[in-house]
């Protein structure tokens, strides 16, 4: 089999185990299929940005040209930091946008991908964002009607909570310890201010995610298409939007947004 195409980070869909897709220009790879096959991905040199599709040399910010880096709404410093989204006050790289992804119910969670950590994601991103961040658990703490207050409580909560993932301890699957969800969630609450109270969330489901990988590396190694143009190695696992090799290699797939690559396997 091969396929070639620009890629962009796979697509999950929450299940047990959880499954992957990889989209390739047009098509879409079940990733889940390969495991335990030995693949080979070739970087053909050709990146596209994933905004407006033009060629680009470097790839910015996972998969931005240099201008829709500066201008495109979806590269917007927000995406990162919410707490800077002015959108609830008419500001904004592009209104129509902002309506559609900051003007809309978010939500503050807690999840454990390596440690416990706080974060924040667009309601209709529940699970894909703690799939995305390879987590094994997560609950939502807080519900708000735009970007920019589910930020503020975020950061607010960095103050006692970690805000990253352990991207090695995430993919060698050693969580630092055992963590009651519903235990931590009534903490966090006891820590906001009364202002933020309003937004806390009564639904107090855990959600548990188990990746496709039987076994998990004791150490990893990281490698990239612009080191590495073609990368083989039998797939010996997922998670997070890492691909991971039976010989401790791993690969991040959302890195590479716009790569053009061609995909072989010996099936």
């Amino acid at each position: 089999m091969l396929v070639s195409g620009n890629i962009i980070k796979m697509r999950s869909e929450y299940a047990d185990p959880v499954q992957y897709f990889l989209p390739l220009g047009e098509a879409e790879l079940p990733m889940n299929e390969l495991i335990g096959k030995s693949i080979s991905m070739k970087f053909t040199g050709q990146i596209n940005c994933i905004a407006c599709g033009k060629r680009t040399k470097t790839s910015f910010g996972q998969g931005f040209c240099y201008n829709c880096l500066q201008t495109a709404p979806e590269a917007s410093e927000t995406v990162m930091r919410p707490e800077l989204s002015k959108a609830h006050l008419g500001i904004a790289r592009d209104m129509d946008w902002a309506r559609e992804h900051d003007l809309i119910d978010h939500f503050v969670y807690l999840a454990v991908s390596g440690e416990l950590k706080v974060g924040v994601t667009r309601h209709h991103q529940v699970p894909t964002r703690w799939i995305d961040q390879g987590a094994t658990q997560a609950i939502i703490l807080a519900k708000t009607p735009n970007r920019h207050i589910s930020g503020v409580i975020e950061v607010y909560l960095k103050n006692f909570f970690s805000d990253k993932t352990n991207w090695r301890s995430m993919l060698q699957n050693k969580d630092v310890q055992e963590y009651n969800l519903q235990e931590e969630k009534v903490n966090a609450y006891q820590l906001l201010p009364a202002e933020l109270l309003q937004y806390l969330c009564t639904d107090d489901q855990v959600w548990k995610m188990r990746y496709p990988c039987s076994v998990f590396p004791e150490k990893v190694t990281s490698v990239s298409f612009d080191k590495d143009p073609v990368i083989t190695g039998i797939l010996n696992g997922i998670k997070g939007q890492y691909l991971i090799f039976s010989d401790g290699r791993v690969l991040n797939i959302r890195k590479h947004n716009g790569y053009w690559l061609e995909i072989s396997t010996n099936d």
